[in-house]
């Protein structure tokens, strides 16, 4: 990436993995796909230079953004009314996305250009919000989206995957070209919704756990969950669940992680050993 490329007077900063979004036409497909509304609290991750925060802000009334460069909040307070954009200067890993939600208030929208140098721990982050969120609508690297949206069984299948499948719906919308950009990146980029799942749906009795086994699963992709897994499953786990212990993590189904997950945390609760012994 050129880090001296500029972008409306802006020098874009690499450590921030700012590439700006300049194209019109991009912009209100974008925003359309947004269906933003008058009321609705929305909150924008990464505004740079404003091209999504005009327009929504246009259509909201008011609008949240977070943005970690102290340049470009400075230049948003000097165009923008602060009664209508509240800017939340700080890192977007390290933000609170509950606070904004009022009590028993209607739940929250989130939109973005995502920084593809913070995007994974970003999404992982925004999941743990998920209970007051409507809808994610985010501009991310097409590779990420591929990975998000993958079936078991392929390559871009994994920890990504199945974490974000188990708490949200995702809808690849359409792929951007990096000459929208500026400086323009050296990938396509695409942009999905979000939407999380009901709590009932989602079905994991313990989230912890299912995420400590879902890594596991994936901590060494060419090792059988027999390896993987053994922490938590011994050979009568996988024969109660059914499960080949010869098969890898990318073979499993989110709802197969869950059921691994639930089996081990009432195995827990009947205080009943769940680890391997040494001669399995």
């Amino acid at each position: 990436m050129n880090t001296g490329a500029r972008a409306g007077g802006h020098v874009a900063r690499r450590r921030f993995g700012q590439n700006f979004l300049v194209d019109p036409r991009i912009i209100a497909r974008i925003v359309a796909a947004i269906r933003p509304r008058p009321g609705e609290t929305m909150i924008e991750i990464g505004p740079g230079l404003g091209a999504l925060t005009m327009p929504l802000l246009e259509r909201l009334g008011h609008l949240h953004v977070v943005e970690i460069d102290r340049d470009l909040t400075a230049r948003l307070r000097e165009t923008c009314d602060p009664a209508r954009l509240a800017i939340h200067e700080g890192d977007a890993l390290e933000f609170d996305f509950g606070k904004l939600r009022a009590e028993n208030g209607p739940l929250l929208r989130v939109a973005g250009n995502l920084p593809y140098n913070i995007s994974t721990p970003l999404l992982f982050h925004l999941a743990g919000f998920a209970a007051h969120l409507r809808d994610l609508t985010f501009m991310l690297q097409k590779e990420v989206v591929m990975r998000m949206a993958a079936a078991p069984g392929g390559a871009d299948y994994g920890r990504l995957s199945v974490m974000l499948q188990y708490r949200f719906r995702l809808e690849r919308l359409f792929d951007i070209p990096p000459g929208a950009f500026r400086p323009a990146p050296k990938v396509t980029s695409s942009l999905v919704r979000m939407t999380p799942r009901p709590a009932p749906e989602c079905g994991a009795r313990d989230e912890t756990l299912f995420g400590d086994i879902v890594a596991a699963a994936f901590g060494q992709r060419r090792k059988t969950l027999r390896n993987t897994l053994r922490t938590f499953l011994s050979e009568p786990g996988f024969a109660a669940l059914g499960l080949d212990p010869g098969l890898r993590g990318e073979r499993l189904a989110v709802a197969e992680f869950v059921a691994i997950a639930n089996y081990c945390a009432s195995s827990q609760r009947r205080n009943t050993p769940i680890r391997a012994s040494r001669h399995e």
